[in-house]
Parts: C-alpha cells; sequence; structure tokens
C-alpha cells in the first residue's frame, strides 16, 4: 500500500485506579483514578487500498505484527480481515459511523501504535493498555477525518467501542485516559446504553453521543499534595477474568451489597478530601478503601491483595505513606501515597529488596496545557505541556 497525504499522530496515557475499584463496575459506583506518563501513540496514515483490504494495523500486540482490516460489504463499516474484531478496529468503526452520519466519505489507512504500557516481552503493567489504545484510536481516527471532539465525546465513543469487545468493564480506565490526571468517575448504566445504542442503529450515533447517559459522572479532580509511587510484582493479571469470576460468586451476598453501600461512602468521603487537599482524611479513605477490598475478596473467594502486595502495603506503612493494590489485584501493581516528609529513595530501595520494582511515572495530566507536544517525549518532559492530537506530514 502506498502512503497518502499527511499522517494524524494521537496518545494516551495509561492509567492506575486510587479506589473504587470492584464497586466501580455496578452502575451508579464510583472510583478514583490517575494517569501517569506512559502512553499508547497511534498514528494513522492515509493509504490507497490494495487486495480488497482498507489498510493494515501495526502493533507488537499482533503475532504476526499487523492485521489487515477492510469494510464490510453491508455497510461499509471496518472489520478485521480475520479474527474478531478488537478494541482497535471497534474504535474505527465508531468513529467513521459518526462521519457517515454527517455524510462524509470513508477512506482508507493504516495504523501503527507504539506501547509504553507493557513490558519489552509483551507482559503488561496493569496501566490499562486496552483503554489507551481505544482512547488514542479514537482520537486520531477522528483528527483524519477533522472531526472536532471534547474529551467526553471522546470517553463516549471510546466507551462505546469497548463495550463492544469487553461488555464488564466499568470504563473508568477510559475516563481517565480521556480527561486525564486526577478523575473522579461514576459508572454509567450500560443496560440502559445497549438498549439505546440498539434503538439509535448504525444512523444514531451522534445522538448517543450527545445524549446524558444516566448515571455517568466525569471530573478532573484536583491533584493533592500527597507524592504518587507505583510498585509492580511481577505477576500480570487478567482484570477482566478476576471481575468476572468475583462478581459471579459476590452477586446476590447480602455481603455484597453492604460492600457497595460502604464504598459509595468510602469514594465519596476521599473525593471531598481530596477536593480539600485534606492529607489525613486522603489517607484514611485509602486505608478503608483497602480494607474492603479485603472484605470483597473473602466474599468472592479470589485474592485481590497477593503477598507481594501486601508487603508492598507494609513497606509503604513503614515509611509513613498510605497504601493499597490498584486495579483488579492478583498482581500488576500497587499504589502508595506518600506525606511530603516520606523518603521516597528509602521506600524504592525497600520495595527492590522485596521483590517489587518500583516504576517510574509520575502524574501525567493535559489540563493546564498551554502548548502542542509534538509527542509523549515532549509531554513527559511537562507533563501539564501536551495536545493529544498532532497532524504530521
Amino acid at each position: 500500500m502506498t502512503s497518502g497525504a499527511d499522517s494524524v499522530v494521537s496518545w494516551a496515557p495509561g492509567k492506575l485506579y486510587i479506589a473504587g475499584e470492584y464497586a466501580v463496575v455496578e452502575p451508579g459506583h464510583q472510583a478514583v483514578l490517575v494517569t501517569v506518563d506512559r502512553f499508547i501513540t497511534v498514528r494513522v496514515t492515509p493509504c490507497s487500498p490494495a487486495g480488497g483490504n482498507a489498510g493494515t494495523i501495526s502493533s507488537r500486540r499482533y503475532a504476526a505484527g499487523c492485521l489487515p482490516w477492510r469494510r464490510r460489504p453491508q455497510d461499509g463499516m471496518a472489520e478485521a480481515v480475520e479474527g474478531d474484531d478488537d478494541y482497535v478496529v471497534s474504535a474505527i468503526r465508531v468513529v467513521e459511523a459518526l462521519v457517515v452520519q454527517g455524510g462524509g466519505r470513508l477512506r482508507s489507512f493504516d495504523l501503527g501504535i507504539v506501547s509504553e504500557l507493557d513490558e519489552a516481552d509483551g507482559r503488561k503493567l496493569g496501566l490499562g493498555s486496552s483503554a489507551a489504545v481505544t482512547v488514542a484510536t479514537v482520537r486520531a481516527v477522528a483528527g483524519l477525518y477533522s472531526l472536532s471532539l471534547d474529551d467526553l465525546s471522546v470517553y463516549k465513543l471510546a466507551m462505546l467501542a469497548s463495550d463492544t469487545v469487553q461488555p464488564i468493564g466499568s470504563g473508568g480506565d477510559i475516563a481517565a485516559s480521556a480527561m486525564t490526571g486526577w478523575v473522579a468517575y461514576t459508572s454509567p448504566d450500560r443496560a440502559w446504553l445497549r438498549r439505546a445504542r440498539q434503538r439509535a442503529g448504525a444512523g444514531g450515533m451522534s445522538d448517543l453521543v450527545e445524549a446524558d447517559w444516566p448515571g455517568l459522572s466525569v471530573r478532573r479532580l484536583p491533584p493533592p499534595s500527597l507524592r504518587l509511587q507505583v510498585g509492580w510484582t511481577g505477576a500480570p493479571a487478567s482484570t477482566p477474568a478476576l471481575v468476572a469470576d468475583v462478581q459471579t460468586r459476590s452477586h446476590g451476598a447480602d455481603d455484597y451489597t453492604v460492600f457497595l453501600r460502604d464504598s459509595q461512602d468510602c469514594l465519596a468521603r476521599l473525593i471531598t478530601a481530596i477536593d480539600d487537599d485534606d492529607v489525613a482524611r486522603i489517607m484514611r479513605q485509602i486505608e478503608r478503601n483497602r480494607a474492603l477490598l479485603a472484605g470483597l475478596s473473602r466474599i468472592g473467594g479470589r485474592t485481590i491483595e497477593t503477598t507481594k502486595l501486601s508487603r508492598l502495603v507494609e513497606i509503604a506503612l513503614d515509611h509513613g505513606a498510605t497504601a493499597k493494590s490498584s486495579g483488579a489485584g492478583g498482581g500488576d501493581c500497587g499504589i502508595a501515597l506518600c506525606p511530603p516528609a516520606t523518603d521516597l529513595v528509602a521506600l524504592r530501595a525497600a520495595w527492590e529488596t522485596a521483590g517489587i520494582r518500583p516504576l517510574d511515572l509520575s502524574v501525567y495530566s493535559q489540563d493546564s496545557s498551554a502548548a502542542c507536544a509534538a509527542d509523549p517525549a515532549e509531554a513527559r518532559a511537562d507533563s501539564s505541556t501536551a495536545s493529544p492530537v498532532k497532524v504530521t506530514p
């Protein structure tokens, strides 16, 4: 295939859950997340169709290194040539539904993906790579078609794309990658969303994006004075499998209802404490959320806080910080929120001694953007100044 006009490059950051895991899967429940300065970058380059394909998606995510995609004969929408549609193909499809609804002409293009969210050997770090690639693809494809989307619209399109592939997800990781920074999120009623999508059909994408989604709330929070530290256990975990299993085992139990109620109260208090930058109250609610997850682990019969995650927390507590698992648990990462007096060098050294790898991550936010960075490296150099989309020759 031959390259055509200008490429569009977009990126989206990875994320970490601060609190609210598992409960946020239920509609109307809250979580707090934060984005970090590792990115997935997506480059879209117009091309000429060849061999019946509309383009290729290049990524080390694929065993062959690339995935050809084509247009379905019945409606011209994107589909994978082989295998099931993934997050990228689904994201292309939802954006192009907007294009078609607006009378635009669909184009052929190649799409390249570069990820900083996984290890070189493909092991995931638990930084939300699926959400980030979906958000970055939505932004890049929208840029190709000169669609102007605000962050909430990007979230909604990415959520619709993701829900087609993995319906169990809360969308919190998508909201974080779309909004960036510290984010308070309340999950929408996904059953309503699927009914509304079915009623709207292929020609109602813009109405669905513009609609108020019951239960949904997304808000950037002011960054608190606590410093974020992240430790990786070296054991990747499957979030969908863990969440599905815990939900299956817990649903209908009285203790699960109590967990949801207590989690909602905990998150409401945590969000207020973050708004007030009250370090002591923030730390108390993080400790409380950890205890709630331990209770859920007993209810669901699955280990959320592994032995190594427990050791990560113990070390952080010994150094005056508060800490917990992040995300579904069962491995992946733990987080520590550290007051200004915490000796970070000593904390990280103690983690390393315990076989926990400190990750070199900082909170990323485009909220106070004053300049347009050409790539994630510039965004990382000044995490407050970055535009997530750029057109390059």
